[in-house]
């Protein structure tokens, strides 16, 4: 099986951070595979809450639909992690991102999240405003 060549840092319109914490770890003595959905969390919140970007929309959340996760290399306590998010498609309700997670340069997993946007009274997905898709089009890879 071959992998996708290894993606950096600089592949990714956003950079977050987030430090690796001993309660991370499992009894193999590297961070938990649960924890890499919750590093991705930290990208996908940072690019949906940025105050700049018009993505917040009253009465709607966004939801992940689906959730894709390869791991790469193992994650070892201590140290710290950058988290890379590109929107990657954009769709009328839901929007398609790429991320990867990074330690000490090195890509120790890469995901995919589809989002779509759910409307917070009929849980139903509902159309993205139109400020939204052109923010979206205009940053997505």
């Amino acid at each position: 099986m071959t992998q996708t060549p290894e993606p950096a840092p600089e592949d990714f319109q956003l950079l977050s951070r987030d430090k690796l914490r001993y309660g991370d770890t499992d009894r193999q003595g590297h961070v938990n595979n649960a924890v890499f959905s919750t590093l991705l969390e930290t990208g996908r919140v940072e690019l949906l809450f940025d105050a700049a970007s018009p993505l917040r929309e009253d009465g709607a959340s966004y939801v992940i639909a689906r959730l894709e996760l390869d791991f790469r290399a193992e994650l070892r306590w201590p140290g710290e992690v950058q988290i890379g998010t590109s929107v990657a498609r954009v769709g009328r309700s839901s929007l398609t991102l790429r991320q990867a997670i990074f330690h000490d340069g090195r890509c120790v997993a890469t995901g995919i999240s589809v989002l779509v946007l759910m409307d917070d009274e009929t849980r139903r997905s509902r159309p993205i405003s139109e400020a939204a898709l052109a923010y979206l089009q205009s940053v997505a890879a």
